[in-house]
């Protein structure tokens, strides 16, 4: 087929007809990629072209193979996605240097046709092989592009990015198709013969190396230090959003790679239990660039997703989430990890998360999906008897009071109040900064106009939202980090009665963490608070040999403070309980 701006994708229209048909499920991000695509259809500026796609094809087909050496068959979603880099050109008119017959340089116009997508950004379930996509990616540019192309293949783990290029090497070493035979012929040693006998494909301890174009591939560390300033033409970046990843490593790649022409980045992932990481900034952008708020055409997005929870009952709409279900992963695997979610609640997000891309409110691995969730209707406890903890920090981080009202049935009504500085809320990224603001809007995070928290300061809000709620302090419990000065005035200004210091530790903890969770489970933990909810969703412990448990606390992190400090104060009730009576 010749050049057209007017002609409909080959692989992108079969899928389109399969939607329209109902026989493929598709979900809002993916059908509004298909929006982009049908608009770029109609626009006259941009041409679509086969040729490149159907030879990316080929070279695949006939060359490559799966890791385990049984010959590659190119998925139907790979020609999708792959067709979205390839497949789309527009034209240019620049001016380029040329030497006349009296060796003089003159500039002329010319038209030059320039590859529109220069990243792709593939958000899909576990077991949707987007790690074979992302090698073939890498091979294929490796070995067709006769230029000399520094590739790199990076990923949270060093082994992670060594998957990328484990099925290239078992190409190599099966040379299955008439291009592997020939760059595989000939002995590396041979390094003073003839050329003819050395080989011309290999995988060194640099990478896997092309000594026709002196072109690589290499595994590069997660991290701008390591990543940044380098001319890479090919770049694969693997589990960017499921990993717990605080720097822009895509904007680091794309900063040495954008001095390149046609360069291209592929950043795959499945959906992560992270919330505060870089990837959910991201992720905001590829929204926005989706939804037409930001005009991107260079960026191609297949972002793949339940709806909905509701959506996990139906195995008919699984295929939104992964769309090679039934090809790289059976249903049987998928109904498996359905099923142990009901057997373990504590695996319940990230099954969710990784299996369905739905993205979840941290990890679980202490309460469940179910027990963070916030009571219907508005709680105040307005005048009654409570135990108030507290887990205060250093200057630039947060500080969390949890108050816990007993209740006649045994159940304890929960209010939390937090607070940071300025500076520690201007310096969040944007989806944890969004985060934030509706906790402000809710009431349980106070922002304080200062650049370190100053104690007395917290203290006189804490003392004036008291007051205002009336609430009857009987018991306090604190950590006694950083908390010298706060205790001692509230000793002096509320007497040193009901004052317990609750010391972070297995031997402290176990059992009233134990206590917390039966309560929990039976929903007798009554918030209304959102934040309550994220600090819960954020709560690890620890479990040594003997079952004693105490949490996992990482600061400026998984945020848990709320939680830390409703554990101190049940602590302080639970040692003063006759104060209740």
């Amino acid at each position: 087929m010749a050049l057209s701006n007017t002609a409909v994708p080959r692989y992108y229209g079969m899928f389109r007809d399969a939607v329209v048909a109902g026989q493929i499920p598709v979900c809002e991000p993916i059908e509004l990629q298909m929006n982009r695509i049908d608009a770029r259809i109609a626009d006259p500026m941009y041409y679509y072209d086969d040729k490149a796609v159907e030879g990316f094809i080929a070279y695949c087909e006939e060359e490559l193979t799966l890791t385990d050496g049984s010959d590659l068959e190119l998925l139907d979603s790979f020609k999708l996605w792959a067709e979205d880099i390839f497949g789309w050109y527009y034209f240019v008119e620049q001016r380029v240097p040329v030497t006349t017959d009296d060796g003089r340089i003159r500039y002329r116009r010319k038209i030059i046709k320039k590859r529109l997508c220069n990243k792709q950004f593939l958000i899909v379930a576990r077991g949707a092989a987007k790690t074979m996509y992302a090698s073939n990616i890498q091979s294929y540019f490796l070995n067709i592009d006769t230029s000399t192309t520094h590739q790199i293949a990076t990923a949270y783990t060093m082994r992670q990015a060594e998957e990328t290029l484990s099925p290239i090497r078992t190409s190599i070493t099966r040379a299955r198709g008439p291009l592997f035979k020939f760059l595989t012929e000939g002995s590396l040693q041979n390094t003073t013969g003839s050329r003819a006998m050395r080989v011309k494909l290999a995988s060194t301890k640099k990478g896997i190396e092309n000594f026709l174009t002196g072109s690589r591939i290499e595994t590069v560390p997660m991290s701008i230090d390591k990543l940044q300033s380098m001319r890479t033409k090919i770049a694969t970046i693997d589990e960017w959003l499921s990993c717990d990843v605080r720097e822009n490593v895509i904007g680091a790649i794309e900063q040495g790679s954008s001095k390149i022409d046609d360069y291209l980045i592929v950043a795959i992932s499945s959906e992560g239990t992270v919330r505060n990481a870089i990837g959910d900034t991201i992720k905001m952008q590829l929204m926005k660039i989706l939804r037409g708020e930001l005009d991107q055409p260079w960026v191609s997005i297949w972002y793949y997703k339940l709806d909905s929870i509701e959506e996990v009952a139906h195995p008919e709409m699984w295929l939104k989430a992964n769309p090679n279900l039934g090809k790289t992963v059976s249903y049987e695997t998928y109904q498996r990890d359905v099923d142990n979610i009901e057997k373990s609640p504590h695996e319940r997000n990230d099954t969710l998360a990784k299996r369905f891309g739905i993205p979840m409110e941290g990890y679980t691995y202490f309460f469940s999906y179910e027990e963070i969730q916030v009571h219907e209707g508005h709680h105040d406890f307005w005048r009654m008897p409570c135990a108030l903890g507290a887990d205060l920090s250093q200057g630039d981080d947060f500080c969390a009071f949890t108050f816990l009202f007993p209740l006649g049935d045994g159940s304890f009504g929960i209010k939390t109040r937090n607070y940071i500085s300025q500076l520690t809320f201007d310096k969040l990224p944007a989806a944890m900064h969004s985060k934030y603001e509706e906790f402000i809007r809710e009431g349980s995070l106070v922002v304080m106009d200062c650049t370190v928290l100053d104690m007395m300061q917290v203290y006189d809000d804490l003392d004036n939202y008291i007051t205002e709620n009336e609430y009857d302090v009987r018991a306090f419990g604190y950590d006694p980090y950083n908390a010298k000065d706060f205790v001692a005035r509230w000793a002096n200004e509320n007497g040193s009665y009901g004052i317990e210091k609750v010391i972070q530790g297995a031997r402290t903890e176990s059992v009233p963490l134990g206590e917390l969770k039966k309560l929990s489970e039976e929903r007798m933990l009554i918030f209304d608070e959102t934040l309550m909810t994220f600090a819960m969703g954020n709560c690890i412990a620890l479990e040594d040999t003997n079952g004693n448990r105490k949490l996992l606390k990482k600061r400026y992190e998984q945020k848990i403070d709320a939680v830390a400090a409703m554990l101190d104060g049940y602590v302080a009730y639970k040692i003063n309980r006759e104060a209740f009576d």
